[in-house]
């Protein structure tokens, strides 16, 4: 029996595995920084066997909640991911399997490699309706894609940024999806907001994060959605890249894309706290989020973040920062680690499929959104 982690996106430390009803593991600490919670992780040799594997520090994990009412995703192709039983009794994470070949792989959402990414961006970059342009280099030396896709003279610029936080790969599932049906030159849907919208498209921000298994950080250890009002070269490359292209570019919404641990649905967040609020931004996010409502069974409004106080938001977060620098609209979808709570699947929970066909169905969201902007 044998665990491994040495691969993209891996983390996990053995501390012993002589026995498959007690093997004891613990996830790597973000380098530089204090969050942990992205687990990621090969078995082999345990084929029949019942394993018992237990994460003993999950309850000094970033968000402890995130495990209640959790069950891990595993794999054996890395291509179709279900969830088998998990337990925690708020120190330690016990996921319960008897694998049943030789090679399993377990994570805490179904990864979305550096490999996959430069995959899907090599695939998209064939359609002539996209560009392709590298902002610049991160702390590790690796590329920042930014996609740039449709008429470049369209009235509009929408900006969708993914990954700020590495672990969150339910972003990147949902970027896939959304840039998929976008380039389809037989969706008319998306012809129809192609014409009226250029799109700016980073699939993903934190590159060096998702490479090494990382939580919430970059290459750092900096918390990528708390440097907006204060990216600088040295801690957060990405972002500092990220505002040089809007601000070159201009934009006229920007829709950033993220999961929750704790809250088994999906929601966008508001911008109510931030000091230059318009009634027009308040109207293009009720807008959005009660199409949304129309459009996708799996999207919901009633569950989500409490609201900011009147000139209370934080304003080093993304879609705070830049509604109130650019002066647009701009908005957060989180999705879930567990499963959608209003529409549960037992087998696979919320899942890559899932997150896909969400951002197909953001094409029509944006459609909708582009006549009233």
């Amino acid at each position: 029996m044998h665990i491994n982690s040495n691969f993209d996106s891996g983390n996990i430390i053995v501390k012993s595995s002589k026995k498959a009803g007690d093997i004891q593991l613990e996830i790597r600490i973000d380098n530089g920084s204090h969050f942990y919670q992205w687990f990621h992780y090969r078995l082999t040799g345990a084929k029949g066997q019942a394993c018992a594997m237990k994460i003993i520090n999950a309850g000094k994990a970033a968000y402890t909640r995130g495990f209640k009412d959790y069950s891990v995703c595993v794999s054996y192709d890395r291509e179709h991911w279900f969830r088998v039983p998990t337990e925690f009794d708020g120190e330690v994470l016990t996921i319960n399997h008897t694998p049943d070949k030789d090679s399993v792989y377990y994570a805490y959402f179904a990864p979305y490699s550096m490999e996959r990414h430069a995959d899907m961006v090599a695939g998209i970059s064939e359609s002539p309706l996209v560009e392709q342009e590298v902002l610049g280099q991160t702390l590790d030396g690796q590329d920042l894609d930014l996609l740039i896709i449709g008429n470049t003279k369209s009235r509009l610029k929408f900006w969708v940024t993914a990954r700020q936080h590495p672990g969150e790969t339910m972003a990147e599932w949902w970027i896939e999806g959304f840039l998929e049906r976008l380039v389809d030159e037989h969706d008319p849907v998306a012809k129809k907001l192609l014409g009226e919208a250029t799109f700016y498209v980073i699939p993903n921000i934190n590159p060096d994060g998702s490479k090494r298994g990382h939580l919430r950080t970059n290459a750092k250890g900096v918390n990528l959605n708390r440097e907006w009002n204060k990216a600088s070269m040295e801690n957060s490359p990405e972002v500092y890249l990220c505002l040089e292209a809007m601000t070159k570019y201009g934009m006229d919404f920007h829709f950033d894309v993220h999961g929750d641990e704790a809250l088994p649905y999906n929601f966008l967040i508001g911008i109510e706290g931030i000091p230059k609020l318009t009634q027009k931004m308040t109207d293009q996010y009720e807008f959005l989020v009660d199409k949304m409502v129309e459009i996708s069974p799996d999207f919901q409004k009633e569950r989500g973040y409490p609201k900011d106080k009147p000139s209370g938001a934080d304003l080093s977060i993304a879609s705070n920062y830049i509604a109130n620098h650019f002066g647009i609209f701009s908005t957060t979808l989180e999705m879930p680690f567990k499963d959608n709570a209003n529409l549960p699947d037992p087998d696979q929970g919320w899942s890559p499929e899932r997150c896909i066909r969400l951002g197909r169905a953001f094409v029509d969201g944006f459609w909708s959104l582009s006549k009233i902007l």
